[in-house]
C-alpha cells in the first residue's frame, strides 16, 4: 500500500543507495552499496567551489567479499564525490573489518571500529545496510542448495529467521508454521 499523498512540497535532498550481492566464481560473495546524495539547487562549497544541482555531494562505495558463513575476507571503499578533499584519508581503517562475521553485533562492531573520527558516517551507513544484503543474496541460495541438508538440521534454518523480525518472532505464525515445515519452504515467503 502506497503512502497517502503529500502536501504540496519542493525537492530539496535526494539519497539514493543502491546495493547488489553477486556469487563469485570462486566460491566467495561481493556485496556491493552505493550511497549518493544529491540537492536541487546550487551551493557553495569551500573544495569544489560549488556544487551544481544533482551533482553528488556524496558518492560512497563499498564492496564487502564474504565467505558462506559471512565472513568479511575483504573489503574495498571508495568515495567518488565528497565535500572534503581528505574525506577519503580514512578509507584505510574499513580494513579493521576483514575478520569480522556478519551476524548479532554487526552494527555495534562496525561503530567500534570504523565509527565517529575512526571512519566515515556515510561508509558506515552503508556497511551497516548490506549485512541485511549479505543476509537476502546468500541465505536463500545456500538453503535452496542445501535443502536436504536443511531437512536434516531444521535448527540451522530456523536459526537465520526466527525472531529476525516481527513476522518472524518466535511466538508469531510464520514461525509455529515454519517449525512444523522444517525443511525450510515457507523461507521464500
Amino acid at each position: 500500500m502506497p503512502l497517502p499523498a503529500p502536501a504540496p512540497r519542493a525537492p530539496i535532498h535526494n539519497r539514493t543507495i543502491v546495493c547488489d550481492g553477486y556469487r563469485r566464481d570462486d566460491g566467495l560473495w561481493d556485496i556491493e552499496g552505493r550511497l549518493v546524495d544529491t540537492k536541487s539547487y546550487a551551493f557553495p562549497n569551500s573544495w569544489r567551489k560549488e556544487v551544481p544541482p544533482g551533482e553528488p555531494l556524496h558518492e560512497m562505495l563499498v564492496r564487502l567479499t564474504v565467505d558462506n558463513d559471512f565472513m568479511v575476507v575483504a573489503i574495498e571503499t571508495a568515495t567518488e564525490y565528497a565535500p572534503h578533499p581528505n574525506c577519503g584519508a580514512i578509507l584505510p581503517n574499513f580494513q579493521r573489518l576483514v575478520g569480522v562475521r556478519i551476524g548479532a553485533g554487526w552494527s555495534r562492531k562496525v561503530k567500534e571500529l570504523t565509527g565517529g573520527v575512526e571512519g566515515c558516517a556515510h561508509h558506515v551507513a552503508l556497511i551497516n545496510l548490506l549485512a541485511t544484503v549479505a543476509f537476502q543474496t546468500i541465505g536463500p541460495l545456500l538453503a535452496r542448495e542445501r535443502r536436504k541438508d536443511v531437512g536434516d538440521n531444521p535448527a540451522a534454518a530456523k536459526s537465520f529467521v526466527i525472531d529476525s523480525c516481527h513476522i518472524w518472532r518466535a511466538e508469531g505464525e510464520w514461525a509455529q508454521a515454519f517449525s512444523k515445515d522444517p525443511n525450510g519452504t515457507l523461507a521464500g515467503r
